[in-house]
């Protein structure tokens, strides 16, 4: 149920989409499918999108592919582009951090660093084919988490 508007700003939700800019689309799809289990819902030559669960979706732009912006029958997307490592985090039950643990080193995948929060969250932190930071996160990362 939406919340009312009252004096401040309407309600945002959620974040829906994640974006990040990777150097091979199918090295990088591959890598999110396979290792941790994501479903690709569409490819493009500039684009993959990957269900990340929850109602959220995971975007891989090849890195340099939409600088133009992308004219669409309904309007266009304007250009975007962006160097370096990102970050970014899944949520995860905290049951599930020693499967998720078994399932990263089965897939050769080095967790970088381990993080108990004082909330009581853990967070595994490892990074994908591009070098971005990959979070696992059990509730009690955040106040609202």
């Amino acid at each position: 149920m939406r919340r009312p508007r009252g004096d401040g700003p309407p309600r945002i939700d959620r974040v829906l989409e994640t974006a990040v800019y990777v150097e091979d689309l199918d090295r990088s799809a591959d890598f999110y499918a396979s290792v941790l289990g994501l479903r690709v819902m569409s490819r493009a030559s500039r684009l993959v999108s990957i269900d990340a669960g929850d109602g959220s979706v995971l975007l891989l732009f090849l890195r340099g592919g939409s600088t133009e912006g992308t004219p669409f029958p309904g309007g266009w997307i304007p250009p975007h582009d962006a160097t370096g490592r990102s970050h970014f985090a899944f949520a995860v039950g905290a049951e599930d951090l020693g499967a998720w643990r078994e399932r990263l080193a089965e897939h050769g995948v080095v967790i970088e660093s381990e993080v108990t929060w004082e909330r009581g969250g853990v967070s595994l932190y490892f990074r994908d084919p591009d070098g971005h930071s990959v979070e696992l996160a059990a509730p009690g990362v955040w106040p609202v988490y």
